[in-house]
């Protein structure tokens, strides 16, 4: 794994410039100090082939979630931080407010009762979508909002949904390993992409 160190401090343009050359950043949980990581090898989510677990597809169609998208962007990145340990600072959240005001920061949310139930936030820069970290506060109603992501990501005609590192949650969806010179060649091709994701 590739990583450095940088100033606590982010600034909004070279987070983008970061991501285009592929690093993300991650916060110590305890110091807070910022490290930049490009894994090798990089998890994606292959968008043609994401998987949906027959228990998944029956929540899907009873409708037991509204699924919105960027109503609610500091209430999930606050969920998403709200653990024992986060890497999500105070500083990654100031940037990514700053990222979802300027149009790049996303989040996908999954609504109850008119209650936010869960979601996942992430950056899309041209047809490339970084997901960044996800919540639940009822069973299924992330994975509600990660096939939502999906479907807007297919409708837009992204090609590339970056998840950083694999996990057993996400590998259930179909998620796979690449080696890190073919993620930054499929990295460059969707950069290339006019698209946007709203």
């Amino acid at each position: 794994m590739n990583s450095g160190r940088r100033p606590r401090t982010l600034d909004p343009g070279f987070l983008l410039e970061a991501y285009r050359a592929g690093f993300f950043p991650m916060a110590d949980p305890k110091s807070g100090e910022i490290s930049w990581y490009s894994p090798d090898p990089r998890a994606i989510l292959p968008l043609k082939t994401l998987h949906i677990s027959g228990s998944l597809q029956t929540v899907i169609r009873r409708e037991l979630f509204e699924v919105r998208i960027n109503t609610a962007f500091e209430q999930v990145i606050n969920e998403c931080s709200r653990r024992e340990e986060t890497w999500i600072s105070n500083d990654i959240k100031e940037v990514f407010l700053a990222l979802h005001k300027a149009g790049f920061a996303h989040s996908v949310e999954s609504w109850q009762s008119g209650e936010l139930a869960g979601g996942l936030y992430g950056l899309a820069i041209g047809g490339a979508f970084f997901g960044e970290s996800m919540f639940s506060l009822i069973p299924d109603s992330s994975k509600v909002a990660l096939v939502s992501l999906v479907k807007q990501l297919k409708a837009k005609k992204f090609t590339l949904l970056d998840i950083q590192f694999m996990t057993s949650h996400l590998a259930g969806f179909g998620a796979i390993e690449i080696p890190r010179a073919v993620y930054m060649a499929s990295l460059t091709k969707a950069l290339r992409s006019k698209t946007t994701f709203v």
